[in-house]
């Protein structure tokens, strides 16, 4: 997907546009099909998306694990980053950092947030982001670090 925000705008405007969406982001990154993805939003410095708590990303008491809460993070702050990221410039993923504050007991959302200032510049970019039950509990908090560069000249 070369230009996944424009992708994500099309087809968010048409019916089951959005399923549609989800289905081609989790094949363009097999890691992400594994979590099953529903995207719901995606705009600059905000991007959310659910995970369905099922049989496939429970642990051994029944949770969601904590690698699939944070491969839907990555995946929200992939998204965000689609959307966000100036012309001229490419990011890649730096580092994350997570603290696990509540069990994982239903459907989660995935968000990832970011402020206008934080792009000013090339360098480190801190991603904020957050796992959230259906009861409105966070589960998951934390920044994921991405690293913003100039594009290469061809």
């Amino acid at each position: 997907m070369p230009d996944t925000y424009a992708l994500y705008r099309s087809m968010s405007a048409k019916p089951l546009g959005k399923r549609v969406f989800s289905l081609l982001f989790a094949t363009k990154a097999p890691y992400f099909r594994t979590i099953r993805p529903q995207v719901r939003d995606v705009r600059p410095h905000h991007a959310e998306l659910t995970i369905r708590k099922r049989r496939a990303v429970q642990n051994h008491i029944g949770t969601v694990h904590a690698i699939a809460v944070c491969n839907g993070l990555e995946a929200a702050m992939g998204l965000l980053a689609e959307a966000t990221t100036p012309p001229g410039r490419r990011w890649i993923p730096k580092g994350m950092t997570v603290s696990y504050l509540a069990k994982s007991t239903t459907d989660l959302l995935c968000v990832a947030e970011t402020d206008p200032a934080d792009w000013a510049a090339a360098g480190d970019v801190p991603v904020r982001v957050r796992a959230v039950r259906t009861d409105g509990t966070v589960v998951v908090e934390g920044v994921i670090t991405i690293y913003v560069s100039e594009k290469p000249a061809r």
